[in-house]
């Protein structure tokens, strides 16, 4: 009792110790109090319980430390040369990365397939490959050696073998009541934000040195690897599930006919109204890569009037980084309601303002092209995610997702190789732009308005 007082009696009588502690709860409460709230957010209405809420920080991380790669690469391979040799080094980038990236993308998802008990570890996996892919993406960016290929593509299969898995975990996770729309706007704004937050950062780091924002994904990475691990045990179940066969005509169905036959599961469709749904979702994504590409050339050529190439990039992404947060907020109010309809009318809208784009050509409509374009690519794949959910049979669905993954992620490739192709001109790149979008637009449309008005009687039936 008496050293208690003597204790309390010493720690009045230390003004210096009690100024000390004062401002160190001062400095540590942001923090600690920044950290209260994302988990508060991200763990609400049953997310925490379920698991999804740490998927949601999980996809924050990598969202995070994609960007902070994405800085240091375009400071190095576009940023730093004339324009003229940065479109000879980004068409090498995209030859040597991109193009034996689209052979191994087919592959990723049906891989994946083969280990639906080791999600977890598939995700950690590829956290840990960018960590050290980071490092030594770190010594290439300095030195221009040719790792900086290899080491890039190591990044890019890594980053999309983590997106087909989290697709596939995403349906494990549903909290009660959730819908598989609802929770993938929270995992993809989760993602959208963090990305906000980590851009400026990694923008930051690069002025101090061209390695200092790898260093940074360094560290995210691996944290990420950890918390992979801290995903519920039933991420790691495959019980009721089964390979996709994206088939709508009755030869390749499941069932006695695929046993007797032997066929192996492919991407072929699960019905009229998903695939019409995929092939707008390519769409929308081929012009999604398709505008980063020709846009970061078109503008550090011919930059906005008063602006920097850099602070004009910026602007349009920073518009094309909004529209997507609002597509992704605007879907989860939407829930699954006529999901055909929200993307035939959101793909005719980002038509009309392409066109007019490519017609009344200036700085402001191609800032708001990024906008509906982002606005557009989020809503539509929310839309798609909502008709996998209603007409795919359970027990495929994650296998169906990986798949559907795999194919948007290719068809963004194979729009930033037309981007890379086309000659600096606005009107003639918009054009083709539009283009594109008119070619999936009619293609589809007539499917989807017919699907919408049947209710999807045409189910796949799977065995």
């Amino acid at each position: 009792m008496a050293a208690a007082k003597s204790s309390a009696s010493g720690s009045e009588a230390n003004p210096v110790g009690r100024v000390a502690r004062t401002v160190g709860r001062a400095l540590h409460l942001p923090f600690t109090g920044t950290a209260r709230g994302i988990r508060k957010a991200t763990h609400a209405h049953g997310a925490g319980e379920s698991g999804l809420g740490k998927l949601i920080e999980l996809h924050g991380v990598n969202g995070a430390g994609d960007v902070m790669i994405t800085v240091a690469l375009a400071s190095t391979v576009f940023f730093s040369v004339p324009t003229d040799e940065a479109r000879g080094r980004v068409a090498l980038y995209l030859a040597i990365t991109m193009a034996p990236f689209t052979l191994l993308a087919p592959v990723i998802g049906p891989l994946l397939d083969r280990v639906p008990h080791g999600r977890r570890a598939a995700m950690a996996g590829a956290m840990l490959a960018r960590a050290l892919l980071a490092l030594t993406l770190s010594g290439a960016v300095v030195t221009g050696s040719l790792e900086l290929y290899p080491a890039a593509l190591g990044v890019l299969v890594a980053s999309k073998a983590y997106g087909v898995v989290r697709s596939a975990v995403v349906p494990r996770l549903l909290p009660p009541g959730f819908s598989l729309v609802k929770a993938n706007s929270r995992v993809t704004l989760g993602g959208l934000l963090a990305t906000g937050v980590a851009a400026p950062i990694g923008a930051g780091l690069q002025l101090i040195g061209p390695r200092w924002p790898l260093y940074g994904a360094f560290v995210i990475f691996v944290a990420g690897m950890f918390l992979s691990f801290s995903l519920p045990p039933k991420v790691d179940s495959a019980k009721g599930e089964d390979k996709a066969l994206l088939a709508a005509d009755e030869e390749h169905l499941h069932g006695p006919h695929l046993r007797t036959t032997g066929r192996r599961p492919g991407l072929r469709t699960v019905g009229p109204a998903v695939t019409h749904a995929l092939a707008a979702n390519a769409t929308l994504r081929c012009l999604s890569g398709f505008l980063i590409f020709f846009l970061a050339f078109l503008l550090r050529e011919d930059p906005m009037a008063g602006q920097s190439a850099a602070v004009s990039l910026g602007i349009v992404g920073v518009a094309a980084g909004t529209g997507n947060a609002l597509g992704t907020a605007v879907g989860a109010w939407l829930k699954a309601r006529a999901p055909e309809v929200i993307i035939v009318t959101v793909v005719a809208i980002v038509l009309g303002v392409a066109i007019m784009t490519a017609v009344f050509f200036g700085a402001f409509l191609v800032a708001c092209l990024g906008a509906f374009a982002g606005f557009a690519q989020a809503l539509a794949k929310l839309s798609l995610d909502a008709l996998i959910q209603r007409d795919v049979p359970e027990q495929v669905r994650t296998s169906a997702f990986a798949r559907s993954e795999t194919l948007l992620q290719m068809s963004w490739v194979v729009g930033g190789a037309i981007g890379i192709a086309l000659p600096l001109n606005g009107v003639l790149g918009l054009s083709v732009g539009a283009g594109i979008l008119a070619v999936g637009w009619l293609s589809t449309v007539r499917g989807l308005l017919a699907a919408a008005r049947h209710g999807s009687t045409a189910r796949a039936r799977v065995a």
